[in-house]
């Protein structure tokens, strides 16, 4: 059906922000991921990175940029134009932790950053180098009653920082904090032995379980992941009230128009549902998809800030208001 010629310009001005969207993306898309490369949340980056690419035609480069708890690497993104040419991918801490513990940071990431999409959760466990002897969280809690335990975070208001704060406030013992530039060098430091423990999925600590290099102690969320059976949930554990969530997330700036992160979205849910990724990837991980819409992901951030607030309070931590 032709369309009159006098309501051409009227459709062209009643949505400029549309336009835009439509011819997303224009050039190629930096994804910055403020994580070393080598853990779960850059293999999934790079996993949809190259999906998107290929179904929009355009190049979507990672760019890593770990360290400072990720604040460079998040502000990186915040302060970048609103045209969904720089995205981040990234995980809770980021948006949800870094604002709570952090003073004086240099964004706000629940108003600088648009979610695009919450992504995934997946389930932490405790794990140990071998050398430490124990085989759950009780024996891990009278071994920290007469020696000094540490564990490697990947900095102030991460998953393992917040886990071993409340476990040792909780118990009445006190775990050293040894922090690294990401998840990923923490991991390897805690098989090398240079720490006693972290806090990791299965995606980075898979391989080190089967070899025999750590040793699992217990598992967060409701029940026992089918491909650790044997490993009891930290509720099992005595520890019910500690839940150490972590959840992916796909950001933009925060002045980047709605339907621009509709159409972003949309490539990116494609991408999450390609059955080649869910079999080799997400399934075997034990992740739990999520791909929120930007309105539904806004809801889940805000709660996750809520619960986050609560767990720093019961880990000793005086978290902003």
């Amino acid at each position: 059906m032709k369309v009159p010629r006098r309501v051409l310009p009227a459709i062209t001005l009643a949505h400029p922000a549309a336009a835009r969207a439509q011819g997303w993306p224009a050039r190629p898309v930096r994804l910055i991921i403020p994580f070393p490369p080598g853990g779960g949340l850059d293999a999934l980056g790079r996993a949809i990175a190259e999906r998107v690419s290929a179904a929009t035609g355009q190049p979507v480069v990672v760019d890593n940029r770990p360290g400072g708890s990720t604040v460079p690497g998040v502000d990186a993104v915040a302060k970048a134009a609103p045209d969904g040419h720089t995205l981040l991918m990234t995980a809770d801490n980021s948006i949800t932790s870094n604002p709570l513990l952090i003073p004086g940071l240099p964004h706000d990431p629940i108003r600088d950053l648009a979610p695009v999409s919450f992504l995934l959760e997946t389930h932490q466990m405790v794990v140990a180098h071998p050398r430490l002897g124990v085989r759950g969280i009780p024996a891990l809690i009278e071994a920290a009653r007469t020696q000094r335990l540490n564990y490697g975070s990947y900095g102030q208001a991460s998953q393992p920082h917040l886990l071993f704060g409340a476990l040792g406030a909780q118990a009445g013992v006190e775990f050293t904090e040894i922090p690294y530039r990401g998840l990923t060098p923490a991991v390897l430091a805690t098989v090398a032995g240079e720490v006693d423990l972290t806090l990791c999925g299965i995606a980075s600590a898979g391989e080190h379980l089967a070899a025999g290099t750590l040793r699992a102690l217990a598992v967060g969320r409701a029940e026992r992941l089918p491909q650790l059976p044997d490993v009891p949930t930290l509720a099992e554990s005595g520890h019910g009230d500690v839940d150490p969530r972590t959840w992916f997330g796909l950001f933009a700036p925060g002045a980047t128009p709605a339907e621009l992160l509709s159409r972003i979205h949309a490539q990116v849910a494609a991408a999450m549902a390609d059955p080649a990724l869910v079999r080799r990837f997400l399934t075997p991980n034990g992740y739990t998809v999520h791909t929120a819409t930007p309105e539904a992901s806004r809801a889940l951030i805000a709660a996750d800030l809520d619960y986050k607030r609560g767990l720093m309070r019961r880990a000793g931590l005086n978290p902003a208001p």
